[in-house]
């Protein structure tokens, strides 16, 4: 049974969704004033493999995203460069997409822009203005959290010292800063014509207000899963469920589920500190861009990741080596079936390797002991293949299942238009020169040399065999 983190409880809990066999899943998407960078993948990332892996368990996900086309830096940036608040954010919306394209993101059912629900967030201040937990001042609407005895049990807040009807405008606050948020923003001249009519007055909502709106809009009043990065537990998932469990006058999310941050070299992600990378910066190499889905998809959700060229590489040997397997089984499994069928050993290893995935995977999405599961596998199957011993068989079952990984973690892909793989059709030198020094061992009868350097060959991608007379090779 699937056990995921519950951010609200601190600890792990059985998944039961709501509906039997049905799941509804909320995400936090990007707020489009710049490019997404790749600490904001991480957590597109995460929601994606849990999606895959719902769906493995045979749930059925329907699946909700926002996208933050208005917020404080939108209005700003909007009127010093005079265009549209569309003209604006359009081209970052689309750099999303093609970025989620780039990394194998299955899309969601909904990606719903804030400015496109409008109506449904004044409707919710409405609500809460009717329940005594908003009110007015000077044209904006604030929500009163004093009015609202649960506030900070969430994101553990300590609110003994709050200052009771102190105000905040700003979409972004200090972690500290437990005061009054903002729900409807009064229109300044500073937002030019980033604004919207309203029976508080002209103006434009505040930051939280979209996900309580959009997400009670699609997904109900209650919901399974909300998804996001562990930045969102405050103030946004805070103020989130101040609104909507204000509103509603219950809990709309069944688990809460936080992905960690990604560092870079060891550091945190800045602007100041020019290391805010776009997937892009990693260049036009698609096998690159795989290897960055296989780094974060491979390392547990719940950890600091720690970006650095030398992991990206190690993860681009590790996925290389995985694909080349693959299409070994791929070849192997349309010879000719051998009598007797598939080999015991390899049978009963597939079924360890898919029970530890699964297992992993069950707990709280353990995807590096998952991985690990795969590459004990994969071990044993290159040793049988390299000695010819591989039925075809066995290389569908063993096929199969890499498959299966393929499927849950979204790390087997050609992106449109991607030329495939053009292996040589000679071995280099330094490859020719290993086969013949293990030739040599074996004529000394030297065999654990000959072994140790079969493994060095395979290692490069490289499977060797000796069924008759001189060694045999093949790309793996």
């Amino acid at each position: 049974m699937l056990h995921v983190f519950d951010t609200a409880r601190r600890e792990k809990v059985p998944f039961e969704s709501l509906e039997a066999g049905r799941v509804r899943m909320y995400s936090c998407g990007p707020t489009v004033w710049d490019f997404a960078h790749i600490g904001n993948f991480r957590s597109f990332l995460f929601a994606d493999v849990l999606k895959r892996y719902l769906r493995y368990r045979d749930f059925e996900v329907y699946h909700v995203m926002n996208l933050t086309d208005v917020d404080d830096r939108i209005a700003s940036r909007v009127r010093e460069k005079g265009m549209s608040l569309r003209e604006y954010t359009d081209p970052y919306i689309e750099a999303f997409f093609a970025d989620l394209h780039s990394l194998n993101v299955d899309r969601a059912d909904v990606y719903a822009r804030a400015t496109d629900h409008i109506d449904e967030m004044i409707d919710l201040i409405g609500k809460l203005e009717k329940k005594g937990l908003a009110y007015r001042r000077d044209g904006s609407v604030y929500y009163s959290i004093e009015q609202f005895p649960a506030y900070g049990e969430f994101a553990r807040l300590d609110l003994s010292g709050m200052r009771t009807g102190v105000r905040v405008d700003t979409d972004r606050y200090d972690k500290d800063d437990v005061r009054d948020f903002v729900l409807w923003k009064a229109w300044t001249d500073e937002d030019g014509e980033v604004a919207w009519d309203s029976p508080f007055g002209r103006g434009r909502p505040g930051w939280h207000l979209e996900c309580s709106a959009m997400s009670t809009k699609y997904l109900g009043d209650v919901f399974d899963i909300h998804t996001g990065g562990i930045d969102l537990v405050f103030p946004h998932h805070q103020n989130e469920i101040a609104q909507s469990e204000g509103a509603s006058g219950h809990p709309i999310v069944r688990q809460w589920m936080h992905n960690e941050f990604m560092n870079i070299d060891g550091k945190g992600m800045s602007k100041s500190l020019g290391n805010n990378i776009r997937l892009q910066d990693m260049g036009s190499d698609p096998a690159l861009i795989r290897a960055f889905r296989y780094m974060v998809v491979t390392s547990h959700y719940r950890t600091i990741l720690n970006f650095t060229h030398e992991a990206l590489e190690a993860s681009r040997s590790a996925l290389e080596r995985l694909t080349r397997l693959r299409e070994l089984l791929g070849e192997l499994s349309s010879g000719e079936d051998r009598e007797g069928g598939a080999d015991p050993e390899v049978a009963a290893a597939v079924a360890t390797a898919r029970a530890g995935f699964c297992s992993a995977m069950d707990d709280d999405l353990n995807s590096p002991r998952a991985i690990a599961s795969v590459f004990g596998l994969v071990n044993g199957v290159e040793k049988t293949a390299a000695k010819g011993h591989l039925t075809p068989q066995s290389a569908r079952s063993a096929s199969a299942f890499l498959d299966e990984v393929g499927q849950v973690l979204g790390i087997f892909y050609k992106l449109d238009g991607e030329a495939e793989d053009q292996l040589p059709l000679e071995l280099p030198e330094a490859l020719a020169k290993l086969i013949a020094a293990r030739e040599e061992a074996r004529s000394r009868k030297e065999w654990e040399v000959a072994d140790q350097l079969r493994e060095e060959l395979l290692q490069q991608g490289v499977v060797v065999s000796d069924g008759s007379g001189a060694t045999e090779w093949t790309w793996k």
